[in-house]
């Protein structure tokens, strides 16, 4: 099948103490925006790109494609106030049936592995997420206490979450709702069941200095797919 990338770029630097939003600050020379594009080229050169930015960051980022003479061909849209708004823009210049993966654009670490864990899956089942086992403990916090979980039934999420393009084009038909914390959570609402595969823990989301310090630490040593190859860890 066809398949789309929607790139949602919307993050500012607050947390990274920085007045350049995070996706344009420069690992080992290059943007972190450009380096996530590039990876999903690089993945499969005949995928479509669609980049979900602020109206207010598109001139800035077309300035940074000419310094950087970066040619990866894609589609830009402007987004909206949340999330939800902003993929569904994103999703209204899609009109063919196909697979649509929606990534964060400061997550440029995914594994080729990984994405074609994602697509393959999605492609057979209608929807993969890649998630990480929680390696760590784990406590719930209330008012007055907190309680260890079980870890072993815990999972943390990453992107790209793929879908069918008929499932997700549904999904994002229904009405907003804070709950809404990713495009699974979306999909869920709307009935369907959610397939989980493995992801691979190079695929950080970039947002305080420790990840940029990471990120290049991860591009001098050429970053690997750690990952098992579950074929669907539901199952």
């Amino acid at each position: 099948m066809l398949k789309y990338a929607i790139i949602v770029a919307g993050g500012s630097g607050k947390r990274m103490g920085s007045y350049i939003p995070k996706q344009f600050l420069e690992i080992e020379g290059l943007p972190v925006l450009m380096h996530t594009l590039r990876t999903f080229n690089l993945f499969d050169p005949q995928i479509k790109l669609v980049l979900v930015l602020p109206a207010t960051q598109v001139d800035y980022w077309r300035d940074l494609c000419n310094k950087y003479s970066f040619d990866i061909k894609h589609h830009i849209t402007t987004g909206g106030e949340t999330r939800f708004e902003s993929v569904k823009k994103g999703l209204s210049i899609i009109d063919t049936p196909s697979l649509i993966g929606i990534h964060d654009g400061v997550r440029p670490f995914v594994s080729p592995d990984t994405l074609k864990r994602c697509y393959h899956h999605a492609e057979v089942l209608g929807n993969a997420v890649p998630v990480l086992d929680a390696f760590e403990s784990v406590r719930q916090v209330d008012e007055e206490k907190s309680r260890a979980l079980d870890r072993s039934t815990i999972k943390l999420v990453q992107t790209p979450q793929v879908f069918k393009s008929d499932l997700l084009l549904a999904a994002y038909n229904q009405e907003y709702s804070p709950l809404f914390t990713d495009d699974a959570s979306v999909v869920e609402a709307n009935g369907d069941t959610i397939h989980l595969v493995a992801g691979n823990r190079e695929n950080i989301k970039i947002t305080t200095p420790t990840d940029m310090v990471l990120g290049e630490a991860f591009l001098k040593a050429g970053f690997k797919d750690n990952s098992d190859d579950s074929e669907d860890i539901n199952e």
